[in-house]
């Protein structure tokens, strides 16, 4: 991988990742509500999520949805009513989980689920697949082994900043439950 291609999706990684979104959003709901065991499941989800975005990019799935422009825009939409979903769910204060009680924390898997769903139909995860990435790669090399290397550092990266910030809201809940 040539140097002058990784430093700046390094920059870019780390701005989209820094950059408010969905997932830093339902992640700080989750962790802030049910604690960090939830919000640490939650980023599981989101974690494979991305994966799906870098494994389908490798095979060049990216390329499709940009040929076929209605199939990005159904996955937008797609994830514009999942999110607005999970908005009216926390509104109302269901946690969506049968196996819940009152109070209590759902179900690891299910929390794994919404968080692969958040994040599959997340559209700041399509774009930066489907639309940044690949501007990063060298086209003498091979395609999808620099995606599956950039992809790795990608989530990666998530995956740092999503545990800060399940620990730090999940902290913060705890501070402000004690009165401080």
């Amino acid at each position: 991988m040539l140097a002058e291609l990784l430093l700046p999706f390094l920059a870019a990684v780390v701005l989209i990742e820094l950059t408010p979104g969905p997932n830093m959003a339902y992640l700080t709901i989750v962790s802030g509500q049910w604690g960090r065991r939830a919000g640490l499941a939650t980023v599981i989800g989101v974690t494979a999520g991305l994966a799906v975005y870098m494994f389908g990019t490798a095979l060049g799935l990216s390329q499709l949805v940009l040929r076929v422009g209605w199939l990005y825009d159904v996955l937008r939409w797609a994830g514009v009513a999942f999110l607005l979903w999970l908005a009216w769910e926390t509104w109302r204060g269901a946690s969506g989980d049968p196996s819940a009680t009152d109070g209590a924390s759902p179900h690891p898997l299910s929390l794994m689920t919404r968080g692969f769903l958040a994040n599959v139909l997340n559209p700041k995860a399509a774009l930066f697949y489907i639309g940044l990435l690949p501007a990063f790669t060298d086209p003498e090399r091979d395609f999808g082994q620099q995606v599956l290397l950039l992809g790795a550092i990608h989530i990666g990266g998530a995956l740092a900043i999503h545990l800060v910030i399940v620990i730090a809201a999940a902290r913060a809940a705890t501070l402000l439950a004690a009165g401080g």
